[in-house]
């Protein structure tokens, strides 16, 4: 029997660990530089020094930002533990660390918010506005399921979010109907997809293997799915995805385009601007925290360094004086 190469293998463990796609790609990316930035050595054959001057070289040469010199890390400490079974976390590595910048988050005013939500049609108008009104990730946005909405509590659940922690949104009212009216959508759209033979969708935590018949069940269907079947990228079987999220990326920029808003503006900022203006109508920074999913404090503390800028109201340049 042929020998599997490394690559394949940490494929294969990654998959087995449900992660994502998007991570797949990343750590495959990160592991294959580690490995020509030395030449091809075989990581067994490395250690601490190679990752140190590895991590160093992305900070001190490339200029990689804090993210994504962590991003790298991550992928190698993955690679050592999960697939060679060498746990490098007791090596305290000591590489030269990307600079850190501390960015104050672009925030819109409710006016703003409201002014691009208008501009935008479709199904999209509703993904940002509960994005906005619930201050989701674009990720929990797009990967929420049916199952996932609570109308009678009015509650909307994450699930397994990037802090792996999971918790539950008060869910805005104004948008009950359309949620309402979304749902009813997407069983016509499932129904529709069942009589054709499909109908199947992807399941987290070997779900699927679990309950077989589940991938079918309507309660498990994405609240915002694509308008087109398409094949999954591991198991090869034509499902309907939920909306992809350049897609979901281009519709916000020409939205923003198409208003007088002079912001940098992406996905993440109807998040920023959820937590700020929570923060401005009295809301106690430990809430947020949890409406947030941050694991610290220290998180979430940005926002009030965000409203104690926005209240500077007092303060004037000598020419207004």
């Amino acid at each position: 029997m042929e020998r599997k190469k490394l690559l394949d293998i940490v494929r294969d463990k990654i998959r087995f660990k449900h992660y994502s796609i998007s991570t797949e790609k990343t750590y495959i990316h990160w592991m294959k530089h580690y490995i020509f930035f030395h030449n091809k050595k075989h990581p067994k054959e490395m250690g601490k020094v190679e990752i140190e001057a590895f991590l160093t070289f992305l900070a001190v040469t490339k200029k990689v930002s804090p993210t994504t010199q962590n991003q790298a890390f991550a992928a190698l400490l993955f690679l050592y533990k999960e697939v060679l079974n060498i746990d490098m976390t007791s090596e305290n590595i000591q590489a030269l660390r990307a600079q850190t910048r501390k960015h104050i988050p672009v925030v819109l005013t409710i006016n703003e918010v409201k002014d691009v939500i208008d501009n935008l049609t479709g199904i999209y108008q509703l993904v940002v506005t509960l994005m906005y009104g619930c201050g989701l990730r674009m990720s929990e946005v797009l990967n929420l399921r049916i199952k996932d909405i609570d109308l009678g509590f009015n509650k909307v659940y994450i699930w397994d979010s990037k802090s792996l922690k999971d918790r539950t949104i008060p869910l805005p009212l104004k948008l009950k109907d359309k949620i309402t009216s979304q749902i009813k959508s997407v069983r016509n759209i499932h129904q529709d997809d069942l009589s054709q033979g499909y109908g199947s969708v992807y399941l987290p935590f070997s779900l699927e293997k679990k309950y077989p018949s589940s991938k079918k069940e309507t309660k498990w269907q994405f609240l915002f799915p694509m308008k087109h079947l398409s094949k999954d990228p591991l198991s090869e079987i034509i499902r309907r995805h939920h909306i992809h999220p350049k897609t979901l990326g281009r519709n916000i920029k020409e939205a923003v385009e198409k208003t007088d808003v002079d912001k940098k503006i992406s996905s993440h900022t109807f998040r920023h601007s959820y937590a700020t203006h929570l923060l401005q109508h009295g809301t106690d920074i430990r809430s947020i925290q949890e409406l947030l999913g941050h694991k610290s404090i220290e998180t979430t503390m940005i926002y009030t360094h965000v409203v104690k800028e926005l209240n500077k109201e007092d303060l004037k340049s000598p020419l207004d004086f």
